[in-house]
């Protein structure tokens, strides 16, 4: 027979006879492996020997034959010969390979966020092209936008209807119709007849007289965003644009020449008009710009290195590119698409919090979800499924507390489905809405060449991605008060069952103390932040515009829930990754070992108290970067198959109704049954 042997994180496969005792198997397997792997610091003797199911610890006198069956999986603690230099020498190397890890992060980080440096750099040329049509701009790519991966250009359906509309609209202004903002001034001015020799200078005065924001300026890459956004609505063919102008925005945003852009100042309606002004007036020569080659610098000095043109408006152009709800759509895309990065990724975090907590996976029983049918919680529950113990993904851990009593866990465990499954749904009907507005005409007027009309409407009005984004903020808030309450079970030696803090040597070391402290005080702050920005609303412009949307604020405080969400996920992770040091030599399942692998690559055990801040942020880093969900993806990818072909290949097996768990190789066969083996 043989037995399948581990020995730290190493495993060997052991020949042995059913006279052979424990004590024989487990001095053969650490020959085996010293033979094997000849640097390991391996002694002679070893600690002790335990079956993997149950964690049973074994006799070293009894007798293969009586106590394990073929392919049995065991685990032998062996003695290592190192000195406390030596220990000590491997701790410290060990953080300074955390060290260099991190400074690769950073460094990429910065590479990634070239809106962090108001000095000239060198940035990577765009490696994908973005064909803009007004029909087909998802939020995703408004992200590759904001990373500096892409270049636009205008697709030719869109050039021809921009053409149409100009056209259209330059025969109005020659005959000096009365249009609202072509003709006539803006707001509570509309009733105002502008002279056609002074409907040039109406549009530049426009841009000028709006570009009023207040507070710190967008960063360079999501400026980037906001001016794509506004190039793929002016690309629909309804703002009366001509192609020139918008051709040289397409340039500038080649060039990655963009404005500088006050966060603050909008009120959701009439569009974005302050922001987009900021946006206008860098492109017309005026105002703060920012480029590689110049960093910050007066706007004509940026458009003069750069080999760019300014704008010069004609009748509505200004209008054309100040009336919309770009800014908080491009913010609320950028958001959208992190809360979906890190909603998946708290899935992950959940489920190793899980294992290390010794928590079941029964609530997670694929029945249970299937008669309660939202997408959001069968999701997560699959998800929880493939990453959890079963048989065709055994943690050692979970198979330790096999035979436990406890039935059920606190509900930040056993809930995970139905509290994450309904941000997962959240995000998706956010997504909706979110995808519309950035393929929308949100002008005013708007041109219809074809019917020869030009019509004032209210699509300026920011009100449907000012609702979505303060309801995504709700939804996403909730992943974070579920981590820290996880986090909290994870530092509390009376609800783990791991030392206090998760330190050794609890007093001397405080160990996790304050982390749990900190990811508290973010939870506090969502909370606030959660307030629906979209429920005010104060009349502008004398009382012409008489109710707004405020969506510009629901964008920036939702991103900065998601932002403190982010956060308080990677506490929680490197909680569980430190759990996990009081479990060893016990570990979870592969994918989810794969995690704690990745997580030691840039933060060492805490076997004492060090400066914890440089390693928390590159873990958040990495959630940032979703380098959490892309190494466990393919092998969730496989469960999921599997189970779809197996209803049963991810189910956790119980014969009582108590749910103690068993599966198929520990309920007795009965009498009527024949066994497989």
């Amino acid at each position: 027979m043989r037995l399948q042997v581990q020995i730290g994180t190493e495993c060997v496969v052991v020949p042995c006879k059913p006279d052979d005792t424990i004590h024989a198997v487990a001095k053969k397997s650490v020959e085996k492996l010293r033979r094997l792997r000849p640097k390991l610091p391996l002694a002679d003797d070893y600690f002790e020997v335990r079956r993997t199911v149950g964690n049973s610890l074994l006799d070293p006198e009894d007798l293969v034959s009586d106590v394990l069956k073929d392919s049995d999986f065991i685990i032998v603690a062996a003695s290592v010969e190192e000195t406390e230099d030596a220990k000590e020498a491997k701790k410290q190397e060990e953080i300074d390979n955390a060290r260099a890890e991190i400074e690769k992060i950073d460094n990429r980080r910065r590479k990634v966020s070239f809106a962090d440096s108001l000095a000239p750099m060198v940035l990577a040329p765009p490696t994908k092209l973005l064909i803009l049509d007004g029909n087909s701009l998802l939020p995703e790519d408004l992200v590759r936008c904001e990373k500096g991966e892409c270049a636009i250009q205008l697709s030719m359906e869109s050039e021809d209807r921009i053409r149409k509309a100009r056209t259209f609209l330059e025969k109005i202004a020659s005959e000096h119709r009365a249009v609202y903002g072509v003709t006539t001034g803006f707001g509570t001015f509309s009733n105002v007849t502008i002279p056609p020799e002074k409907l040039k200078k109406l549009q530049l005065n426009l841009i000028r007289s709006h570009a009023t924001g207040y507070g710190e300026p967008l960063a360079p890459n999501r400026a980037r965003m906001l001016l794509a956004l506004r190039i793929n609505i002016l690309a629909k063919g309804h703002s009366g644009i001509s192609v020139e102008n918008i051709k040289k925005m397409i340039a500038a945003f080649n060039a990655f020449c963009v404005s500088y852009v006050p966060q603050q100042g909008t009120v959701g309606c009439s569009g974005d008009l302050c922001p987009l002004a900021h946006l206008a007036l860098g492109l017309l020569g005026e105002g703060k710009m920012w480029s590689p080659t110049t960093g910050w610098q007066p706007a004509d000095v940026v458009l003069k290195k750069n080999n760019l043109e300014p704008l010069e408006l004609g009748p509505k152009e200004g209008l054309a590119l100040i009336n919309g709800t770009q800014m908080v759509t491009a913010l609320g895309a950028y958001t959208l698409e992190r809360a979906h990065n890190i909603a998946r990724q708290a899935d992950v975090i959940a489920a190793l919090s899980l294992d290390v907590l010794k928590g079941t996976t029964r609530a997670y029983d694929p029945d249970i979800h299937r008669i309660r049918p939202h997408r959001g919680q069968n999701l997560s529950a699959l998800r929880l499924r493939a990453l959890l113990h079963s048989e065709a993904n055994p943690s050692q851990i979970a198979e330790s507390h096999r035979n436990c009593t406890k039935v059920q866990d606190a509900y930040t465990l056993r809930c995970v489905p139905q509290v994450h499954g309904v941000v997962h749904d959240t995000i998706e009907f956010v997504r909706e809405i979110i995808t519309t507005e950035m393929n929308s005409a949100t002008d005013n007027p708007l041109v219809f060449a074809d019917r020869e009309e030009i019509i004032s409407g209210g699509n300026f009005h920011g009100e449907y991605p000012a609702k979505a984004l303060d309801f995504l903020a709700i939804a996403v808030a909730e992943l974070a008060q579920m981590s820290e309450r996880r986090l909290e079970r994870l530092v509390n030696k009376e609800l783990s069952g791991l030392p206090t803090f998760l330190t050794p040597d609890g007093g001397l070391n405080s160990g996790f103390m304050t982390v749990q402290l900190c990811a508290a005080s973010l939870v506090s702050e969502n909370k606030v932040l959660c307030h629906p920005s979209s429920v005010d609303s104060i009349p502008t412009s004398c009382n012409q515009e008489d109710h707004v949307s405020m969506g510009g604020f629901a964008a920036r405080k939702a991103l900065t829930v998601v932002e403190h969400v982010e956060a308080v996920l990677a506490m929680e992770l490197l909680a569980a990754c430190q759990g996990i040091e009081f479990l060893k030599p016990l570990i979870s399942t592969a994918p989810l070992h794969k995690i704690y692998q990745l997580v030691r690559s840039v933060a060492p055990p805490l076997n004492e108290d060090r400066y914890m801040k440089p390693e928390i942020d590159a873990v958040l880093e990495m959630i940032r970067e979703n380098r959490i969900w892309e190494a466990v993806l393919p092998h969730l990818e496989t469960l999921e198959a599997m189970e779809e072909l197996d209803p049963d290949a991810l189910r956790q097996f119980t014969k009582t109704p108590t749910g103690i768990v068993q599966d198929r190789s520990m309920i007795p066969i009965s009498d009527d049954e024949e066994s497989i083996e």
